[in-house]
């Protein structure tokens, strides 16, 4: 075996299998099947990934085909959502498809089956139903309506599709096996009633099909070769293969269904009905809330799509559930835009600094880099005056040898300025610090190529001109639960592990050369991590979500 064929993970040596086994690389077509009834989540990922990824490397067209066979649940917005976001990964597919394109095609194989006798209707509520169909370990019981005449099915379910019948009263079942150790095989329902208009049919139909019937057939009408699911849709498998049985043509190609792992991450929930729970709760503002596990909240976040897609790269594709550490996301994500995020000065937590040596009134601009990670970007030039901000905890009346910032007595170097020194300070009636005087040295400057600028002092600090800086309102986001599987306890909500710290609102004051940054714009806040523009942001406020920080520090306040 090939070295290339060795590092195939194993859904690919299944395709690689079929292409052995008669397949062409022209038979090849895959299809990433989302429902539209809720927004898209980094889980998704990997299943938009695997099968773009497949359509790439075997030159193979992807159907994007959206599951669309429940009104009651789905909504336009939804649709729209999940295209915007399967494009924001980078991935282009070959036909839009819907669910609801086959209505018609469905309800004639369904005829068929009736005809057959392999369908029928049922009139038992969902509770008899439930009781009818057994228990893993015991066999279930036939219905009494599963004897009916072809005709009398016929009849009966020509009026649930006109709508002559109440919702919950009417089902079509496949005739299988009341006894199969496989419950899903016990006579699932292929159809029910629902009085709902449909966001693309309208109100044409008043019965909808089933997942099970619905999505195997699909596949086999568009030709997908493989259709690729998460795990819980292992046992399904056999119920997509006997639907398949029932309509298939030996001259066309036969779908074939394999499974992979689903990837949780932690510190999160990645089920649609979760989230939206979040989203109805007002936990959070919306689904494209940063702190959502959704595509669309880890964009305005500011995560890349080359960090995610980098990320589901690494976890691979497995046949077992794993739960993922959300900080592997973060290392990625800061792997990326180290790379291409411009570095700026900001100051989120301010203390006034008095360079008392400085003439009053002077404003000089110092040249800085704007990206150390790629020297094509270039330099700019930032005001620096008498009176400038640093952060608070950069300073330090009295410190021991290993505090490297600012201290009474001590000398730090201005990121592309000047070394100063503090000499004093002045504090408020509660004994906070409100601001440090210093002097500096004018021979220091950063660049100038004079002995003094060329003396070593152990630490450099981020500041901004307080004449010139920018207020900004920023918003600090971390973790959305302070538990790592928060909606694996049996005994408890997942609701009740939401962090109460999750987003904390502040004003910033930043560096002039923002101005004119827009919105989904991403910075390295110098020393302090990565944050991008919001889309609240205006002309007369800006607004900045914070991404993620330069280091992990969770991991150290969660051992604490």
């Amino acid at each position: 075996m090939s070295e290339a064929v060795e590092s195939l993970n194993f859904i690919e040596h299944i395709v690689e299998e079929d292409l052995k086994n008669g397949y062409s690389e022209e038979d090849l077509r895959f299809r990433f099947p989302p429902e539209p009834n809720g927004y898209l989540h980094i889980g998704h990922a990997s299943s938009i990934c695997l099968n773009f990824g497949l359509g790439l490397r075997y030159n193979a067209p992807v159907n994007l085909r959206f599951d669309d066979t429940n009104p009651a649940k789905e909504e336009q917005e939804y649709v729209d959502a999940i295209k915007k976001d399967v494009e924001w990964l980078g991935f282009t597919w070959d036909t839009e498809r819907y669910a609801s394109d086959y209505f018609q095609q469905l309800y004639d194989w369904a005829i068929e089956l009736i005809k057959k006798g392999k369908a029928y209707v049922d009139e038992q509520s969902s509770e008899d139903m439930a009781i009818q169909k057994g228990t893993p370990t015991q066999a279930g019981t036939n219905s009494p309506y599963r004897d009916r005449s072809v005709e009398e099915n016929l009849s009966i379910f020509q009026k649930m599709k006109d709508g002559e019948f109440e919702e919950g009263t009417h089902v079509l079942r496949a005739k299988i096996d009341m006894s199969s150790s496989n419950m899903l095989m016990r006579d699932p329902i292929m159809y029910r009633v629902l009085h709902k208009a449909h966001h693309r049919t309208n109100t044409d139909w008043c019965i909808y099909p089933m997942y099970d019937w619905t999505h195997g057939e699909s596949d086999y009408i568009e030709q997908v070769s493989h259709s690729f699911c998460t795990l819980e849709f292992a046992m399904h498998r056999e119920l997509y293969d006997w639907f398949l049985d029932q309509v298939t043509d030996s001259k066309k190609l036969r779908p074939k269904q394999r499974e992979f792992a689903r990837r949780n991450l932690s510190h999160t929930v990645v089920s649609k009905r979760k989230l939206l729970q979040l989203v109805e709760q007002n936990v959070v503002t919306g689904w494209d809330d940063p702190r959502m596990s959704t595509l669309s909240g880890l964009r305005r976040r500011g995560y890349t799509p080359e960090s995610i897609r980098n990320f589901v790269e690494t976890i691979g594709i497995a046949k077992r559930d794993n739960l993922i550490d959300v900080s592997l996301l973060e290392f990625h994500l800061r792997d990326h835009l180290n790379k291409i995020s411009p570095r700026v000065m900001g100051v989120l937590d301010p203390v006034r600094v008095v360079i008392t040596n400085y003439p009053e009134g002077k404003v000089e601009l110092l040249e800085t880099e704007n990206n150390p990670e790629d020297e094509s970007a270039g330099t700019r030039e930032v005001p620096f005056s008498r009176e400038i901000y640093i952060e608070k905890e950069d300073f330090r009346e009295e410190a021991n040898r290993k505090f490297f910032r600012l201290k009474l007595g001590g000398e730090v170097r201005l990121k592309s300025g000047y070394i100063i020194k503090a000499e004093s300070c002045t504090k408020d009636t509660d004994g906070n610090i409100t601001e440090i005087q210093c002097t500096y040295d004018p021979k220091s400057k950063s660049g100038s190529g004079t002995e003094e600028s060329l003396r070593k002092v152990k630490g450099t600090l981020h500041w901004v001109s307080v004449a010139h800086a920018l207020e900004a309102e920023v918003r600090l986001y971390d973790r959305l639960f302070t538990d790592e599987s928060p909606d694996s306890h049996k005994d408890k909500d997942f609701m009740e592990f939401i962090n109460p710290d999750s987003l904390k609102v502040i004003t910033g004051f930043l560096e002039p050369s923002l101005a004119d940054a827009k919105a989904g714009d991403r910075f390295q806040f110098q020393r302090i991590g990565y944050f991008c523009v919001d889309p609240d942001s205006t002309n007369e406020k800006l607004v900045f979500n914070k991404t993620v920080g330069l280091r992990d520090t969770w991991a150290k306040l969660q051992n604490k």
